[in-house]
């Protein structure tokens, strides 16, 4: 039997869990290539999160904004690594929490707070969206967990409503330290040898991208992407930013989660795959590669592009 994603490529840009993803990946039979795009750096405590973990205990917040897991599990635990745990639990325990989405729902969760609200669309700004429809923010203090990236702009707009925002960050998004692999990466994908590229985050795609400019491959990438490269982003804000990027038509699952991603692209893919006959042989042509009697078949450049 023909697993969904025998014959195809697929490029992993993704530092944190990448393995798993691989793996859920390579089960469907899938080729994977990793180029991770992004480094996700937590801080430590003399980059400010400790301060604002110290403040926020003194003068316990109205109201928490939970805006990723890893970022909620990581604030409680290096709060417990300061002797501050239990308390940053009760400070925060006396606020309305509001999470992004799943994940960071969950993360509250599992640290006894209860969630109030969630967002729908899985987005920071649906949550700030919501918190300025109160009738008035004047002297309301919010616990912001921030993720890796700059400060949403939707936070300005909370201060002049006249809220006091305590910026909580956890962790930074970096380019990686070795561009190698990510441009290993962008050259397979030029060279047609990548069916798909998967996106877990908004900086990822980003600094992809940023990486073939600076590789001297913006052009060609762009118009692989725009042709037979399926770009397949985690989430809705992912997504929103390959169409700011001008990739037009990202392939999206109905659930930001790993397993739903994979089983959306294996879908996405399938309908690619194609059947014909090669004297006699029934074979299969699956994106970059060539399957026969489910098992694929190792061609070189040449010979694939001559079938």
């Amino acid at each position: 039997m023909t697993l969904a994603l025998s014959g195809f490529t697929v490029g992993v840009t993704a530092d944190r869990r990448w393995q798993e993803q691989a793996e859920m990946l390579r089960r469907r039979g899938a080729e994977v290539i990793h180029g991770p795009a992004i480094r996700t750096v937590p801080l430590a405590a003399d980059d400010g999160v400790r301060a604002a973990t110290e403040y926020l205990v003194a003068r316990p917040p109205d109201l928490v904004i939970a805006h990723t897991g890893l970022g909620m599990r990581s604030w409680l635990a290096l709060a417990d690594c300061h002797g501050l745990g239990d308390r940053l639990i009760e400070a925060l325990a006396g606020a309305e929490v509001l999470a992004r989405g799943p994940k960071a729902a969950g993360a509250a969760l599992a640290a006894g707070l209860e969630v109030v609200w969630r967002a729908q669309t899985e987005t920071l700004a649906e949550v700030i969206a919501h918190v300025l429809e109160r009738p008035s923010l004047g002297g309301l203090r919010i616990a912001l967990q921030c993720d890796g990236g700059d400060v949403d702009d939707g936070v300005e707009a909370l201060r002049a409503a006249g809220a006091e925002v305590v910026e909580v960050p956890v962790y930074r998004w970096y380019a990686p330290e070795d561009a190698r692999p990510v441009e290993r990466l962008i050259e397979a994908t030029v060279a047609g040898r990548i069916d798909a590229l998967t996106f877990t985050s908004r900086p990822a795609l980003r600094n992809f991208l940023a990486a073939a400019e600076a590789a001297g491959h913006d052009d060609e990438l762009r118009s692989a992407l725009a042709g037979g490269v399926a770009t397949v982003c985690i989430g809705p804000v992912c997504a929103a930013s390959a169409r700011a990027e001008g990739i037009a038509a990202p392939v999206v699952p109905a659930r930001a989660r790993l397993g739903s991603l994979v089983a959306c692209l294996a879908e996405h893919l399938a309908g690619r795959a194609r059947t014909v006959d090669v004297g006699g042989v029934r074979v299969e042509l699956r994106g970059t590669g060539v399957v026969v009697g489910g098992e694929r078949v190792e061609l070189s450049e040449r010979e694939g592009l001559v079938l």
